[in-house]
């Protein structure tokens, strides 16, 4: 129970980072940067519909699916600003997708990439090399509060629900327009419940073994046994 209270102190800590509310020094590397280190995951993200995100909004893409939401399956909506805030990262920022640009570009920001649930990853970018280098050196870790401070986020359910659950009448009491057309009214399959959401392999990269680089809270509850089942990296 104590572990549980003390994540959702940080957790909330964290809110003021989502769904919106961006610090000013908030710039995004993009997936490719991330992935220099997270080989593993970047690889697994690769064959999911976040990582394939961008695609659905061209014209002819999930025809079902827009029909359903009363949406014109026939258009192209990728510079539609309303579905590009949930379907690209960081959409709205400086240093996000913009309209128009290549969305698998230097960055790489068309998709829903690591950045989207983590947070602006030039905030806390530094602290993970520091950390990584204090281990291979001294085989210290290093305390994870470190990088709340800095600003990753660790609010992941907040960072899900900004777009999963952003629709009127939904139980997000942060939902607020652009509202996704995408909702359990129209199928089932909308209807969002996340610690299912991050065990489905489909949707999340897959888990890999955490080498205790960084250590102490905040850790979600349902880290433990997602780290039960996880792969090891082999570093």
């Amino acid at each position: 129970m104590k572990r549980i209270i003390v994540w959702l102190i940080g957790a909330l800590a964290m809110m003021s980072m989502a769904p919106g509310a961006i610090a000013a020094d908030a710039v995004y590397v993009g997936v490719k940067n991330c992935t220099k280190c997270h080989k593993p995951q970047g690889k697994s993200w690769a064959e999911t519909a976040h990582a394939k995100s961008f695609e659905s909004l061209k014209a002819g893409t999930k025809a079902d699916a827009k029909k359903a939401a009363k949406l014109d399956p026939a258009k192209d909506y990728t510079q539609d600003k309303e579905c590009l805030t949930c379907h690209t990262t960081g959409f709205g920022t400086e240093t996000g997708y913009q309209v128009g640009m290549k969305p698998g570009g230097k960055k790489s920001m068309g998709s829903v990439s690591c950045e989207s649930c983590h947070g602006a990853g030039k905030l806390y970018r530094a602290e993970h090399g520091s950390a990584q280098s204090l281990m291979k050196k001294k085989s210290e870790s290093t305390a994870r509060g470190i990088l709340v401070e800095a600003g990753q986020n660790f609010a992941y359910e907040q960072a899900c629900a900004k777009c999963h659950l952003s629709y009127e009448g939904s139980p997000y009491k942060e939902a607020k327009p652009p509202y996704t057309p995408f909702t359990p009214n129209v199928d089932p399959k909308y209807h969002f419940e996340f610690d299912k959401f991050v065990r489905n392999g489909d949707a999340m990269h897959e888990h890999y073994k955490l080498k205790d680089i960084f250590t102490g809270d905040p850790v979600p509850p349902i880290r433990v046994e997602l780290q039960k089942t996880a792969h090891d990296t082999l570093k």
